[in-house]
């Protein structure tokens, strides 16, 4: 795994032993080809964190800052090492269960937020993904032309909730990515 383009470009990232989905290279290329003209000087959100990869891309194409949150320790150590071997400096890495870190935003700070939850294969995950979606803090914390890239499973319909709407889909594999607004 590696950061396909801007000024760290071809850096390999670490990706945590912990990790068992990280987002491949096609699919990032795929969902940052989308929002190239969006990305430059955008405040950045990375929920779900892992490896980092999707703030850091963000990063790597000009975000202005991206803000990485993940419950795992080995996340958070690989995300610290990847923004030090890449110099991306406006990054931070925070420990923190998502939903907890959810309920301390404050409205329209963010242009963009990736979320890359536990893809729902069972009752267990299916129900934080819908915490996740009708969480109203996370839909409020966008800016007013801000973007949700969430990742799920292909198979799996995404929880229906009242303050998102899908303006885009598409599917890579097993991967479906959405580009949610706030209703």
């Amino acid at each position: 795994m590696r950061i396909i383009s801007g000024t760290a470009g071809s850096v390999p990232l670490r990706v945590p032993r912990s990790l068992t989905r990280p987002t491949t290279d096609r699919v990032r290329e795929a969902v940052f080809s989308s929002l190239a003209e969006i990305i430059p000087g955008s405040k950045v959100l990375d929920l779900f964190a892992g490896s980092g990869s999707l703030g850091l891309e963000a990063l790597s194409r000009g975000a202005e800052d991206a803000t990485f949150i993940d419950t795992a320790n080995d996340s958070i150590a690989a995300i610290e090492e990847n923004l030090k071997k890449t110099r991306l400096e406006n990054g931070k890495a925070i420990r923190r269960d998502v939903l907890a870190f959810i309920s301390t935003i404050g409205p329209g700070i963010y242009d963009l937020i990736f979320a890359d939850p536990p893809y729902a294969r069972g009752e267990k995950t299916t129900e934080q993904l819908e915490q996740f979606l009708t969480h109203e803090k996370l839909s409020r914390s966008l800016k007013e032309n801000g973007i949700l890239i969430l990742e799920t499973l292909a198979r799996s319909p995404l929880p229906e909730t009242p303050l998102w709407k899908v303006t885009k889909e598409k599917t890579y594999g097993s991967t479906r990515v959405s580009f949610l607004r706030p209703a």
